[in-house]
């Protein structure tokens, strides 16, 4: 028997972890969060029909990365959503993942402590633990869906979820939203290619089958019967395309294709050259193209924190500015409201 190796060249090790079912018994939905979400769900759903005339507002930090801090910012924005809730309706941003062009943190699910240690089973308990919070408070949360394994553990509490410019025209992505109970939004690519998002809304209609894992962990096939709740989100590329002249073309090819006309402003990103402070800039546009009668906006996203700005993490984590993001630049929390 020849004694090469021709598999697992490149592995370190493969370790076990908690299964979704086990998670999800170690933070179970009690009725309260049942209601939230699905309340959020429906909500969301109504107003991309236009049931419900508010605007979604996806608001929150770019990237969680300390637990405790992102529970002080949804009691804030909880109280906040009751003082905008005739007209605005808030959805807490939860992003657990952090998608990489080349490297950097990956998110609390891979990265939990900031060290590079990894600790994924962790990442993904207190991931859960933070949703379950945010539910139990009655706020609706959103996420994007990166990894197509870790939706088994916590997309049960999410009332709206994105798939991200890196990922919109992949097909594993595309199938997975198909099956989710959440609507998707879906960003145009960050070279500012929408082709790729308004394709994504057709694919994801569609019923798919593909593998991933049953909540006891084994291996199975999953058969969707395709989500019809979906929308563009518009994030800029080379150039911002929040404006009312792109926007009204993206109308044009989503009337054509024969999708509802439902556009959400990203108003972060390449539309605010990553600089937080352009983030009003951009939302007094889209107020004013509402306001002058468009109905194709349903919604923005805005990225946001307890306090301005951005930090790099720190050898001591210790040493981290509370409230302050450690990816993207947010708006601070008085600025936001």
């Amino acid at each position: 028997m020849t004694e090469k190796r021709i598999e697992n060249l490149n592995i370190k090790v493969e370790q076990p972890i908690i299964t979704p079912i086990q998670l999800k018994e170690l933070y179970p939905l009690t009725e309260n969060i049942i209601n939230t979400v699905h309340t959020g769900q429906m909500t969301v759903k109504n107003i991309l029909s236009r049931e419900d005339k508010r605007q979604l507002v996806v608001v929150g930090p770019c990237s969680i990365h300390d637990v405790e801090v992102a529970k002080d910012y949804a009691r804030r924005l909880k109280e906040l959503s009751k003082e905008v809730e005739d007209t605005l309706y808030l959805v807490m941003r939860v992003y657990f993942e952090k998608p990489r062009t080349t490297v950097g943190w990956q998110g609390l699910v891979n990265d939990p402590f900031l060290d590079d240690s990894c600790q994924l089973e962790e990442g993904l308990k207190q991931s859960r633990e933070l949703l379950t919070y945010i539910a139990e408070l009655g706020l609706p949360a959103a996420g994007e869906a990166l990894d197509i394994v870790t939706p088994q553990y916590i997309q049960d509490l999410f009332s709206w979820t994105a798939i991200g410019a890196r990922t919109t025209e992949s097909q594993s992505h595309r199938k997975m939203a198909s099956g989710f109970s959440s609507a998707v939004g879906f960003k145009n690519g960050t070279d500012g290619n929408v082709k790729i998002a308004i394709q994504a809304l057709e694919s994801v209609a569609s019923p798919h089958n593909f593998v991933s894992i049953h909540p006891d962990g084994k291996v199975a096939v999953v058969r969707t019967n395709g989500n019809p709740h979906t929308h563009l989100i518009l994030r800029g590329g080379k150039e911002p395309n929040y404006d009312a002249e792109s926007i009204a073309r993206y109308e044009s090819i989503l009337e054509e294709k024969g999708f509802p006309k439902s556009i959400m402003v990203d108003c972060s990103h390449a539309n605010s050259g990553k600089i937080a402070a352009n983030q009003p800039k951009v939302l007094q546009s889209v107020g004013e193209q509402i306001a002058n009668g468009n109905q194709s906006i349903m919604g923005v996203m805005i990225e946001s924190n307890i306090n301005h700005g951005k930090q790099s993490i720190p050898a001591n984590i210790k040493e981290l500015k509370y409230g302050v993001s450690v990816t993207d630049e947010c708006l601070g929390f008085e600025e936001t409201a």
